[in-house]
């Protein structure tokens, strides 16, 4: 729903749709932070409030939800209040945003949900809250995440859990669970995640929010924890998070762009890509795994709505990615396990399930040796050669925002279609994409699901383009 909002007489007009009503101020407050980012923005620049009462309005949420979702590691009041009073100017000039607890933010600890950080304190900014900062954002505070991001929940002995901001049964997903709880709540009008196997997606997804998981290097990640260098950047990223696509796509363009400390980072500037005569291809499920009734549906009604609005829609299935996700799964935890091993060492009572859960599958195999990793890297590049080869008549492919909606905390087995199936199959519509290196737009659709954008690396502009295009 979209709402505006103008000073009349010291009071203030609320207008939603075509009905004007006129309160006191102190009951409105709350509205301004339900406005999108973009709305919120055009308000501050015609003068319709002030950058502090957006901010108060924030806190004051904050302060009312986050008891029950706990979303925030840290929230930065005063500070933020301070900014407020003469913000830069820039194109978030005056906009609460937040980060989660995997980016650096000078002076504060950097936890990422670990016992094993505590006392750390980070010397500068990352590279995404500079450029946030630089555009005239108001970082409001750090939102929560699992132990070392290891989890598609987000659980930790420091914070806690967080909750789904509409339903505290259900998980908000994970590893950027907390900054999409934040972000559904009205708490943040959006903020940055990052995706090492759908950290952006599935919270996204779960919440009914947006969010891009970018093409490595496109969105510097220096100044996250863990490190997304070799062999982690082949798969994470770091990527906005947004009520609405558009504010997504205007958080893309503050973030994106050249970073000389990042190892992934790319020349790569902007990108101009008509929406019109984008070609997409529909891919209902990763081959034989099933996918929620809910999930499907999403799929149907986006594909419909492209369809009605000019696209060229059909049907899509890649060929040879069926060992994609156990490929990933190579780089993502088997890899990882020997130095979690060494990190626990003595201390494995102080680390939390959320950050050995992948671990305790896999500690008792034996250590990856270099024969293995350079076969899986070949692997890799074959599959992604191969499904560029076959995108040559599809711009972009439509597919399920993941297997499963929002499930209670600690569901590991899902009866769907008659067959269950485990936390992996679910989110086997998401890892493929991480292991290739390929860009992925999260889109709410419905209240329960979202659908996912993936195209070809680098065309980013082209998802966010496809994603707002309305015909006439």
């Amino acid at each position: 729903m979209s709402m505006t909002m103008r000073r009349a007489s010291g009071k203030v007009q609320v207008a939603t749709g075509e009905i004007v009503a006129t309160v006191v101020r102190d009951t409105v407050d709350w509205m301004l932070n339900r406005l999108s980012l973009g709305e919120m923005a055009a308000g501050l620049q015609r003068g319709e409030y002030s950058a502090r009462e957006v901010v108060e309005a924030h806190l004051a949420e904050i302060e009312r939800v986050n008891p029950r979702i706990n979303a925030f590691v840290r929230v930065f009041a005063e500070e933020a209040r301070r900014q407020a009073e003469a913000p830069l100017p820039g194109p978030l000039s005056g906009i609460p945003v937040t980060v989660k607890d995997s980016f650096d933010v000078a002076g504060e600890p950097t936890l990422c949900g670990s016992r094993f950080r505590q006392g750390h304190r980070a010397a500068r900014d990352s590279s995404v809250v500079s450029r946030l900062k630089a555009a005239g954002a108001i970082v409001l505070g750090k939102t929560n995440c699992p132990e070392f991001l290891a989890s598609y929940e987000t659980d930790n002995w420091i914070t806690g859990r967080t909750n789904h901001p509409r339903d505290e049964a259900l998980t908000p997903g994970g590893s950027s669970g907390g900054e999409a709880a934040a972000i559904g709540a009205c708490c943040s009008a959006g903020g940055v995640g990052s995706d090492g196997g759908g950290s952006v997606r599935v919270p996204a997804h779960f919440c009914g929010i947006a969010g891009l998981k970018p093409t490595p290097g496109r969105v510097p990640a220096t100044g996250h924890y863990p490190a997304i260098v070799h062999p982690g950047g082949l798969l994470g990223v770091a990527g906005p998070m947004a009520r609405t696509v558009e504010d997504v796509r205007t958080l893309f363009g503050v973030l994106a762009g050249y970073d000389e400390a990042d190892p992934f980072s790319a020349p790569v500037g902007a990108r101009e890509f008509r929406a019109e005569g984008t070609r997409i291809g529909v891919m209902r499920q990763f081959y034989d795994v099933p996918v929620q009734a809910a999930c499907r549906e999403a799929v149907e009604t986006m594909a419909r709505r492209l369809e009605d609005n000019g696209f060229t829609v059909r049907e899509f299935q890649p060929l040879g990615l069926e060992r994609a996700p156990n490929v990933w799964s190579f780089f993502f935890s088997e890899l990882a396990v020997p130095f979690t091993r060494e990190l626990l060492k003595g201390r494995e009572e102080q680390a939390h399930w959320t950050g050995t859960e992948f671990y305790e599958r896999l500690k008792d195999r034996p250590e990856p040796t270099g024969k293995q990793v350079a076969e899986m890297l070949a692997a890799r590049d074959a599959m992604r050669a191969s499904l560029l080869a076959q995108m040559k008549d599809v711009d972009v492919v439509l597919c399920p925002g993941a297997g499963v909606t929002a499930f209670p905390h600690r569901q590991r087995r899902f009866a769907v279609e008659g067959r269950e199936m485990g936390l992996f199959q679910a989110m086997m519509p998401l890892v493929w994409v991480n292991l290739l290196g390929l860009p992925a737009l999260t889109v709410p659709v419905t209240e329960a699901a979202g659908v996912q954008l993936i195209g070809r690396p680098w065309e980013e502009e082209r998802l966010l383009a496809v994603a707002c295009y309305q015909k006439g």
